[in-house]
């Protein structure tokens, strides 16, 4: 089954006054590319979220955006408003009389007056953040197999093409190596003496030479493995490269031994669908 390897899934939950909010997406790639944002206080998981990604979406150039907003009024930073004042009565009798804004200004900057609340991430939090996570890949999940599919609609299509022209090679072979044979005998009679053996015998070794049953066979073959791949083996996006290649190769020997106008152009095409192929392959998991 066809798996496309651009994806999206969000999810989103509210724990002890957060608001933590997974967002997951992502674009083709060789390999597992992974770019991920997080708050400070999840960094201790980073390592265990790479591998849930990891193990969950095995290929693709992916970012992870994990973001955590605050609902209530409460703040993460404490004033220590006793120990301003003491600063600020120190500084009068330093300095003397003056505005007490400025003498704020000084005491604010004074050691231990601003704290910030420790941002300590407790393991109730990390089991909800589990679950958020695994929601948002679910929901990835479900968006690359809805893709995959509108993918593989599209590859099959292509391929029974590509068999179409292929089918339509054969009734011009036949005319084709008549017209081979008719420009060799009318070259020969512009000579006197004519070796019958020795016509025979270079047909015999043109004939061999453009003939492209062997290659028809083959390209047969790797457009029905093509499929077979496609819809038995699951992540065949690699497996499904190397085949499309194998048929370039049989298309491109097909086209250098047509020599006959009609056959070069159903080589054209077969070439252009071909190209579509490979291009929508990449995207396969």
């Amino acid at each position: 089954m066809i798996l496309s390897m651009t994806g999206f899934g969000r999810s989103e939950g509210v724990f002890e006054g957060k608001k933590l909010t997974i967002d997951v997406k992502s674009l083709n790639s060789k390999s597992f590319d992974l770019n991920i944002k997080m708050p400070l206080r999840y960094k201790e998981k980073e390592f265990e979220i790479r591998k849930m990604l990891n193990d969950r979406m095995l290929r693709g150039k992916v970012d992870c955006y994990i973001n955590v907003e605050s609902l209530d009024n409460s703040s993460d930073v404490n004033i220590n408003q006793d120990l301003v004042t003491s600063y600020m009565n120190e500084l009068k009798k330093i300095a003397g009389d003056g505005p007490d804004f400025e003498y704020l200004k000084m005491a604010i900057r004074m050691p231990d007056v601003i704290s910030s609340k420790a941002d300590v991430l407790n393991e109730d939090e990390w089991i909800f953040l589990i679950e958020v996570l695994n929601e948002s890949l679910t929901k990835f999940e479900n968006f690359r197999k809805t893709e995959g599919e509108i993918l593989q609609d599209e590859l099959e299509r292509n391929i029974k093409k590509i068999e179409s022209y292929l089918s339509q090679v054969e009734p011009y072979e036949e005319v084709r190596m008549d017209s081979v044979k008719e420009r060799y005998r009318k070259s020969l009679n512009e000579f006197d003496q004519i070796d019958e053996t020795r016509f025979y015998q270079e047909m015999a070794y043109y004939t061999e030479k453009l003939d492209i049953a062997e290659e028809k066979v083959r390209l047969t073959q790797h457009l029905k493995y093509y499929q077979e791949v496609m819809i038995s083996e699951d992540f065949n996006g690699k497996k499904l490269g190397f085949i499309s290649q194998e048929i370039g190769r049989e298309i491109n020997t097909l086209g250098s031994k047509a020599n006959h106008a009609e056959i070069q152009k159903l080589v054209v095409m077969m070439k252009d669908d071909l190209e579509k192929i490979k291009e929508q392959t990449l995207n396969v998991l």
